[in-house]
């Protein structure tokens, strides 16, 4: 496997989380996996061992030098690129939400050191690449390497976690990244005028999949397929999806070391310790444990749906209810929260930080849990709410549809405020009914949405492209 983040050792979102369980589920199974990072200078080499020395890269007249480190994580094997005037900067991909100028270098490179593995280190049947940061490999694999017996038989698949971000570079960089100019065509690397790296894997991947099946099925849609619809539409054939699975080992009540006390579906009285918890950690008085808390973490952005939760915020604020918010994101969403909690203290409270700690928090002392997506490809915190018994509160989009249901939640279609509200106030209304409340409680906490699943899924898929081959 070939990404840009993974768990433990380097995160900014769900891809991290995807990369720090699969390959370990996957090994479970019986499969032999290794897995390719940039070693970011954050990331330590205690326990590490450099496996090659002075690995020369070159991307035209370019020559970059890399040493390569492996490190066993939990039994899987993690190459570790480590390239310092690449990757030891401040951020993974650039400061303050802007993109490093040459982040099209950082992941050729990567992409090129990850085929090094494959030449000299760990020879794989499937190359498993992830989002547009690892796109560059089949790329490369058929248009610079498909002479060189080394990679005869082996397969690629692409994994696209969210197809709104489709790697964008000026056709100029194409001599940086040691390709030539005649991939600039809309047959492998021209978008709109731009060169899209994403959209190069997507043409040359020999498999395609995506984070859930209903994303799978919308990316073909002009609505959510951000100009690239057609073409996922070509390769149908090829694409599937795949919902992700979430770790229970740090995802759950029984055992969540974060939070005030230990609850489960047989006992969960833990629970309304934990809400009086988060209510003191934001300030709230807990004077009232009746009145529902709605909680939401999240990044602060139109892709979440605060579009949506700004034109609703204050009929929200004059419900029954109480509302705690964690994230960053759009500074305009950001102030809104802020504003929200100087109109109505005591009811309404935000957290700008990304904080794991206060998330278990929210997780298991919220009632509800609140995702109004514009859209999303899988998503998991709704599925650790169902495990923490905090009910979600969804639109009926991506993996939000596809694991969320009328017996565990409450989902609503149409993209616009009336219709949150409408999903917002049939909850509140439930609430009110203790004991079909605490049903739809249980049943979301026992949905099982382990990595097992998940894993079994990928490794069937895995058989079906080597059967595949010619």
């Amino acid at each position: 496997m070939v990404a840009s983040e993974a768990a433990p050792f380097a995160k900014t979102g769900g891809l991290a989380d995807v990369l720090g369980a699969l390959p370990q589920a996957l090994q479970a199974r019986g499969e032999e996996v290794a897995v390719v990072l940039p070693r970011y200078g954050r990331i330590r080499l205690d326990g590490a061992r450099r496996v090659f020395n002075d690995l020369r890269i070159w991307l035209g007249p370019a020559c970059w030098r890399a040493d390569l480190h492996r490190i066993d994580d939990r039994g899987v094997p993690v190459y570790l690129v480590d390239c310092p005037a690449l990757y030891d900067r401040e951020t993974l991909y650039g400061p303050g939400g802007a993109d490093y100028p040459d982040n099209h270098v950082r992941f050729a490179v990567l992409a090129r050191a990850a085929l090094a593995v494959v030449r000299r280190l760990f020879r794989p049947e499937i190359v498993h690449c992830h989002d547009w940061q690892a796109s560059l490999v089949p790329v490369y694999m058929r248009h610079l390497l498909a002479g060189d017996p080394t990679f005869y038989g082996i397969r690629t698949l692409l994994t696209i976690h969210n197809l709104g971000y489709p790697g964008l570079f000026p056709p100029e960089i194409l001599p940086e990244i040691g390709l030539d100019d005649s991939l600039f065509t809309p047959g492998v690397l021209e978008f709109w005028g731009q060169v899209s790296l994403l959209k190069g894997g997507i043409v040359t991947a020999d498999r395609l999949n995506t984070v859930s099946r209903r994303y799978a099925r919308e990316i073909q849609t002009e609505e959510f397929g951000f100009g690239m619809d057609g073409l996922l539409r070509a390769r149908a054939d090829v694409l599937t999806g795949i919902l992700n699975g979430v770790d229970y080992a740090e995802w759950s009540p029984e055992t969540d070391p974060h939070i005030a006390a230990r609850y489960s579906a047989a006992d969960l009285s833990g629970k309304l310790q934990c809400k009086r918890d988060l209510l003191a950690e934001f300030g709230l008085p807990a004077d009232d444990l009746s009145r529902p808390v709605i909680g939401i973490v999240s990044r602060f952005t139109v892709q979440k749906g605060f579009d949506l939760i700004s034109e609703v915020a204050r009929e929200i604020a004059h419900e029954d209810v109480d509302l705690v918010a964690l994230g960053t994101g759009d500074a305009a969403y950001e102030e809104l929260f802020r504003d929200l909690a100087a109109a109505f203290p005591g009811r309404i409270a935000v957290r700008i930080a990304y904080d794991n700690r206060l998330a278990h928090k929210i997780e298991a002392g919220a009632d509800m849990f609140l995702m109004p997506s514009r859209y999303e490809p899988c998503g998991l915190n709704q599925i650790y709410s169902l495990r923490y018994g905090a009910v979600p509160i969804v639109r009926a989009t991506g993996g939000l549809d596809d694991t969320i249901d009328e017996g565990t939640g409450f989902k609503f279609r149409e993209y616009t405020g009336s219709a949150l509200m409408g999903a917002i106030r049939d909850a509140l209304s439930m609430w009110r009914s203790p004991e079909v409340w605490r049903e739809t409680m249980l049943r979301g906490m026992a949905r099982d949405f382990s990595w097992n699943a998940s894993a079994a899924e990928y490794a069937a898929l895995y058989r079906r492209m080597l059967e595949d081959r010619p």
